[in-house]
């Protein structure tokens, strides 16, 4: 199952890396993208993890979604 998300207040590497790592730990997830120009996070799962996981683990990176597809 693939999840689309725009992350805002991306700015750097650094950035895309403490969400992928984030998002990466959480039950369920296979793989994860991010695009810092778009901002868009990609999540593949296993059908484990839910919605509210990975926003969680986005905000937990310290930045926010601002929605979900």
């Amino acid at each position: 199952m693939t999840s689309t998300y725009t992350v805002t207040g991306m700015t750097c590497g650094h950035c895309v890396s403490s969400v992928s790592e984030e998002v990466g730990g959480v039950a369920g997830v296979t793989g994860v993208t991010v695009d810092l120009a778009s901002g868009l996070l990609t999540v593949e799962t296993d059908g484990g993890a839910d919605d509210a996981a990975i926003v969680a683990a986005v905000r937990e990176a310290g930045y926010d979604v601002a929605g979900a597809s």
